[in-house]
């Protein structure tokens, strides 16, 4: 078995720094509506308010269920998707059901771009796109931890069978 030289998921925190944030005060905020319900309305809006408290505690509820699920489902799409680099070659691993597999030799890779947003940056992240031959790129991963190591990993390998 050949040594790996990196091996990584991308990170749903690196990957939607605000959504995800979004979504855990969202989580809270629905924990809090759903706990205290109609006591966090100050009385002078109560009469305005034609809401009680068991409907608060059902829309707190909600609101929480529906950030717990867009949070999940996030997480298992960071979770299905694999990088891994070895000397010889490339190899990209994405689904949870149904897998596809990229495998990429390294003596075919021509370019590869690494682009960072100023968050990316701030959170060691980045986006990867390799080009082989052609104009279009061969993959394309997004939100991948420490990008500038893939790219001296994959710049720093010799260019094997040319």
């Amino acid at each position: 078995m050949p040594e790996v030289l990196y091996e990584a998921h991308p990170s749903l925190l690196r990957t939607r720094p605000f959504g995800t944030l979004l979504t855990i005060l969202l989580m809270l905020g629905g924990i809090l509506v759903a706990v205290v319900g109609d006591q966090a309305i100050p009385p002078e809006f109560k009469h305005q308010i034609q809401v009680d408290g068991r409907t608060l505690q059902m829309i707190g509820i909600g609101v929480f269920a529906f950030a717990t699920l867009q949070l999940l489902s996030w997480w298992v799409a960071t979770l299905t998707d694999h990088l891994e680099i070895t000397p010889d070659e490339i190899l990209w691993t994405h689904g949870l059901l149904s897998k596809q597999y990229t495998e990429i030799n390294m003596a075919s890779v021509r370019t590869v771009r690494v682009t960072q947003t100023l968050f990316q940056r701030l959170m060691n992240a980045g986006d990867i796109t390799i080009y082989t031959s052609g104009d279009t790129p061969e993959l394309v991963v997004r939100g991948l931890p420490d990008p500038s190591q893939i790219r001296e990993l994959i710049k720093a390998q010799p260019a094997s069978g040319v």
